[in-house]
């Protein structure tokens, strides 16, 4: 019975230590995180304003010929490349033009060169062997006639005879000049002035042939930026007139949101300052923008001005993320700097009910992380205004945040600069550091 108790024992201890074997071995390794400084500093207190999402281009592509659509190349919803095709117009009467002007382009073309290479040898020597045998019929001619007026002289011969080869004579020497000058006009070749003129019929259908192929890439309308296609005003077979709309594209590559701010607070607004874009439709993400233009023109009712804020989108496989027309919350620095906590915007977890980052508790090589739920306020460029539990000083992860769970290890394998570090005000006194 006692060595039964004994045996339960060492089991019982046994069974201790391998669960706490198990435990120890199913605990993962320290995560390695980059971690950035929590800074303190002054900034603009902002106000949140009713705002709209549009597109940063919008264009209405219309045809510029006459004629009838064959193929819708994009369609809506659909990505569309600058330069690239929306739709195509029938062809098939102007690439007849086209084939006829260029057959006559190429028959100037080698007109053009036959000129320009001058007379061949064998044409040389076949004018050059008739000219010869003028010449030989011509002093033949000479000797008959030399011979006759000898005869004359001693009434041998008649006039009428003399007369015959003297006329005969004449015409071989009229033979041989003409004969010797086209011999001359073929050794010397072409003259300049006429391969001008060739010249100038090979450059005036040349002229042609483009006008007509400009002319046929008017029949394909395209894109004049990266964009979306958003309307289709024809379908293919339609007839349109040169003027008449066949799509609207719009570019979301980067967007303008766009805000009414009443004219108490527009004067507080300045172009380039940084601010954030809330978009109810996308909980998980928070967006920044630039202040490009405060327009200075107030709507006579409202009394309100428009401010357009310019931000950049994320492009994926299914789309833009901001599409126009979204409505949007923005963030305008329009009071007097207080005080604020900034962190950097990758420190951001999203995605719960509430925005949230992880402070590590440790040394300078790691420790463990716990959640901090935070509220954000308004933005800078890289830093972004956390409202909550924070301080100055205090380091959370900017990298690797997105797999943590709270109180994980973590080891320190970066520290990562605050993209703006001003002099750091403390908490229990406000005494000025350094500036990092």
């Amino acid at each position: 019975m006692k060595r039964s108790r004994v045996c339960l024992i060492v089991l019982f201890w046994l069974a201790v230590t391998v669960a706490v074997h198990d435990a120890h071995a199913q605990q993962p390794p320290p995560a390695p995180v980059a971690v950035a400084e929590v800074v303190q500093m002054d900034v603009a207190a902002g106000q949140t304003f009713v705002a709209t999402v549009m597109p940063l281009k919008r264009a209405v592509v219309g045809s510029a010929v006459d004629g009838r659509v064959v193929e819708l190349v994009v369609h809506e919803g659909e990505r569309v490349a600058e330069g690239a095709p929306l739709a195509k117009l029938l062809t098939a009467t102007i690439e007849l033009e086209l084939a006829a002007a260029e057959a006559e382009l190429d028959l100037r073309n080698q007109e053009l060169a036959e000129l320009e290479a001058g007379s061949r040898p064998n044409e040389i020597e076949q004018a050059k062997a008739k000219m010869l045998g003028a010449k030989a019929d011509m002093e033949f001619g000479r000797a008959q006639l030399t011979r006759l007026q000898q005869l004359r002289t001693s009434n041998s011969a008649s006039p009428e005879e003399y007369e015959q080869v003297k006329a005969r004579a004449s015409q071989s020497e009229q033979v041989y000049l003409e004969l010797k000058a086209a011999y001359d006009l073929i050794v010397e070749g072409p003259r300049s002035e006429r391969i001008a003129q060739a010249r100038a019929q090979v450059a005036f259908q040349q002229a042609m042939v483009d006008r007509i192929k400009d002319r046929i890439k008017k029949y394909t309308v395209m894109s004049r930026f990266d964009g979306y296609v958003v309307i289709e005003h024809v379908d293919e077979g339609t007839w349109v007139s040169s003027g008449d709309p066949v799509m609207e594209v719009v570019a979301l590559d980067e967007v303008e949101v766009l805000a009414y701010v009443v004219e108490q607070h527009a004067a507080h607004i300045k172009p380039g300052a940084t601010v954030r874009v809330d978009v109810p439709a996308l909980p998980d993400e928070v967006f920044t923008g630039e202040i490009t233009t405060v327009i200075p023109q107030a709507d006579a009712k409202s009394r309100t001005f428009p401010v357009k804020i310019r931000v950049k989108n994320t492009i994926t496989a299914d789309g833009p993320l901001l599409k126009a027309g979204m409505y949007a919350r923005v963030e305008l620095p329009i009071g007097a700097k207080q005080s604020a906590i900034m962190v950097p915007k990758n420190a951001l977890v999203l995605g719960g009910p509430q925005p949230l980052v992880y402070v590590v508790d440790g040394d300078q090589r790691g420790g463990s992380v716990r959640p901090v739920p935070i509220e954000v306020g308004v933005a800078m460029p890289n830093l972004i205004q956390a409202k909550g539990p924070l301080e100055a000083g205090q380091r959370v992860v900017v990298e690797g945040n997105e797999r943590l769970r709270p109180g994980q290890r973590v080891v320190i394998s970066r520290v990562v600069e605050s993209p703006s570090q001003p002099a750091r005000v403390e908490s229990n006194g406000g005494n000025e550091h350094g500036t990092h």
